[in-house]
């Protein structure tokens, strides 16, 4: 007899790779992530699973968005480009907190959630993701409010 997976399953086996991959990024990178870790991150292939450059430039934002990667063509393998609003730019210990939380999209696509975003990035840092959004709320707020996006 074959097993029929619902999409409730399948949202749920996401989110428990996110979270397995979040533990990774801790266990490699520690609790304390910065930009220097930020760096060897995104070169990171067991982690980061298409190249990923960061450049601040809220050209391609929309209004109230604090990041967002962008296909660098037409396949993931041509990489992303993650642009993050340059008034993170003078706020580089920050930048990884944004990151990772978009760094989902890049490793799964449109099939990654805002909740798997947060398990991810609260994973990586060792926090609850209540945690993880309050201080993702406190850095992005001077830009957007919390509505993350």
């Amino acid at each position: 007899m074959a097993i029929q997976l619902t999409a409730d399953d399948a949202k749920l086996s996401l989110n428990a790779h996110v979270a397995s991959k979040g533990a990774e990024i801790h266990a490699k990178y520690g609790p304390n992530l910065g930009w220097k870790e930020l760096s060897l991150l995104l070169e990171d292939r067991t982690l980061v699973r298409y190249p990923c450059k960061i450049e601040f430039n809220a050209a391609p934002l929309k209004p109230g968005e604090f990041a967002h990667p962008v296909p660098n063509g037409d396949l993931p393998e041509d990489g992303f480009t993650l642009y993050i609003h340059p008034l993170f730019m003078m706020q580089l210990p920050q930048v990884p907190l944004l990151a990772l939380y978009q760094l989902v999209v890049v490793n799964y696509g449109d099939f990654a959630s805002s909740d798997d975003a947060l398990t991810f990035g609260a994973t990586a840092l060792g926090l609850t993701d209540d945690e993880y959004y309050a201080r993702l709320c406190e850095v992005i707020d001077p830009l957007c409010g919390c509505g993350i996006e």
